[in-house]
């Protein structure tokens, strides 16, 4: 959301702790998405993933959208997403508001706490959730693929929009 970007070219920041097969394979699936998603549009993307433990608030300034994939971990987010949080709390605030954001959280059980947990922080950030989070407690079946697949799509065209929107006001 930096205002000094004057292309069309949309940015989505995929911020990620994988950790195990099961997140790798969601990664794969949300970058796959984002991708065709993009090419489906005719919109330029740049697509950039980062671990949690190593994503900046600068990364977060030049982001039109951000996806957040984590694991649920005795029933909350993964201590990497909380630290990627952390960094860019300050940094960030007041600067990306509205700043389209989703998510999906991978857990052996429940991972409704982890959901509030992040709803709580992105309320906090003032970003805008542009989807419900996908909540992956048992195999990556199609729903969940399907799933992944439209959270990947909304976020390449809140992305787009807000390329387009920056770039207007240019």
């Amino acid at each position: 959301m930096c205002p000094c970007q004057t292309d069309n070219v949309s940015r989505v920041l995929i911020v990620h702790h994988t950790v195990s097969p099961p997140l790798a394979e969601l990664l794969d699936i949300v970058k796959k998405a984002a991708t065709t998603a993009a090419a489906e549009l005719g919109t330029p993307l740049e697509l950039q993933t980062r671990p949690a433990l190593t994503a900046s608030p600068l990364d977060v300034l030049e982001a039109d959208a951000i996806i957040l994939g984590s694991p649920v971990n005795i029933g909350t987010i993964s201590g990497a997403l909380k630290h990627f949080f952390d960094g860019v709390y300050y940094p960030s605030m007041d600067e990306t508001d509205n700043l389209p954001v989703g998510y999906y959280l991978h857990g052996n059980s429940d991972a409704s706490g982890a959901a509030k947990a992040v709803d709580k922080i992105i309320g906090a950030l003032k970003w805008r959730r542009i989807s419900a989070p996908v909540l992956v407690t048992s195999g990556i079946d199609q729903a969940v693929r399907e799933d992944l697949a439209n959270l990947a799509a909304l976020a390449v065209l809140a992305a787009t929009q807000t390329s387009l929107a920056q770039t207007d006001g240019s």
